[in-house]
């Protein structure tokens, strides 16, 4: 474990407030959130659920999502008040007997964070997650900066380029295509 260190969630644009019925707000502690998927048919997960249960991390202070934690320095008070945050909604929505019993599933999944965090503060992780023989199972990589004078296109999904000809643009509808309406072509 990483005594001194916690994941925070990260929004480097505002894709997760449309991927996650509920994102995250940024720069909440964080945890893996599988606890939250231990109950549902995973094979019926569809839509935003689908995309929390494979990539989202889940925010200590609203169970909201984010895709991405950064490696932060925590205090031993920062540490207490997420477990507590945790333990509060383990308890209250999720049934545990009692407090003490919430306090100790938070302590439990805030370790399991904290394990995450053996790398360089201000480390960017993402995660998979999936089902594997009927057990949630997860891996977790790290995002590196590109070096200088790497080629700034490798590895991105789109590219834009303005230009001045005259004619069809096409257009998408990236919110739409993620509710699951077509993408068409038309003139600006």
């Amino acid at each position: 474990m990483s005594a001194g260190k916690l994941p925070r969630t990260l929004r480097l644009d505002p894709s997760d407030t449309f991927v996650f019925a509920r994102a995250a707000e940024p720069g909440e502690w964080a945890v893996t959130g599988s606890f939250l998927f231990f109950d549902a048919d995973l094979s019926a997960l569809a839509g935003k659920d689908r995309a929390a249960f494979r990539s989202g991390f889940a925010g200590v202070g609203s169970l909201g999502f984010s895709t991405l934690v950064v490696v932060s320095e925590a205090s031993e008070a920062e540490r207490e008040a997420a477990i507590e945050d945790l333990a509060r909604h383990i308890h209250e929505r999720f049934g545990a007997p009692d407090r003490d019993a919430a306090r100790a599933a938070a302590r439990e999944e805030i370790e399991v964070a904290a394990s995450l965090c053996n790398l360089p503060i201000g480390s960017v992780i993402a995660m998979h997650r999936s089902e594997r023989d009927g057990e949630i199972a997860e891996e977790f990589r790290t995002l590196h900066q590109r070096p200088a004078g790497a080629d700034p296109l490798h590895g991105r999904a789109f590219h834009f380029v303005e230009t001045d000809e005259e004619g069809p643009e096409e257009q998408a509808d990236l919110v739409g295509l993620l509710n699951g309406a077509s993408a068409g072509a038309g003139k600006a």
